[in-house]
């Protein structure tokens, strides 16, 4: 029986099978993003031909990684294909901003009841953006013909894919402290002069009930604080 890997091994494994995916973060592997199916195939928790943007040529650089024999793209999870764009047509954007948020690699311009456009270099063809769409104005366009997979996908650009995933989760994560921050400083200040909140100052069960609300939100708000 092979011995169990330690968890420096593990941790190797996992970086090296990371290296070796194409960083679309398009989920079609059943994982949130391309380093947690690295992690999952780490961990024997994955099969390696999950996923699709990757294709043959990427099950072998992951055979390869893990030791494990070769074998066909699991049609589960999508099949192998040429590369696509996402293209908006901007005439019928109605600037919802549901595929900005979407979006992995922060490749959509726009903003709130503005017209978007989609960044070619930064997009992956991840296709998250087109169900999101509550007017379809979103299409895909083919942009290496019949090559697939690693043939339609350089290093260079999964670089850059992850580069920028990397970046917009950092983002997120500073956007949700900022608004935590002042989800606490707005209840602080109205619990500060509860009574120019509340009418029928005169009220005292009013004022309670407002007062317990509004504790209730600040501890809310500061919980969410500390497990950032």
């Amino acid at each position: 029986m092979p011995l169990k890997p330690t968890a420096p091994e593990t941790q190797a494994l996992f970086l090296a099978l990371n290296d070796a995916l194409p960083q679309t973060q398009c989920t079609r592997c059943g994982f949130p993003d391309c380093a947690s199916y690295a992690r999952a195939m780490a961990e024997g928790q994955a099969a390696i031909n999950q996923c699709p943007p990757g294709g043959q040529a990427g099950i072998e650089r992951l055979a390869a990684l893990t030791g494990q024999p070769m074998v066909m793209l699991n049609p589960e999870h999508g099949i192998e294909g040429p590369r696509h764009v996402a293209i908006i047509d901007e005439a019928w954007c109605i600037g919802c901003t549901l595929c900005i948020k979407a979006c992995p690699t922060d490749a959509i311009l726009g903003a709130n009841k503005v017209m978007h456009t989609v960044i070619e270099p930064w997009c992956t063809g991840c296709e998250l953006c087109i169900p999101v769409c509550p007017v379809d104005c979103i299409a895909l366009e083919n942009m290496t013909g019949a090559d697939s997979g690693w043939a339609a996908w350089s290093a260079e650009q999964a670089h850059t894919a992850r580069e920028r995933y990397t970046s917009r989760q950092q983002r997120l994560v500073r956007e949700e402290a900022t608004h935590q921050q002042q989800q606490v400083a707005k209840a602080e200040h109205k619990l500060a002069d509860l009574n120019a909140h509340t009418k029928g100052t005169e009220n005292a069960p009013e004022m309670d009930r407002k007062r317990a609300i509004i504790e209730a939100a600040l501890a809310k708000a500061k919980a969410r604080q500390a497990g950032a």
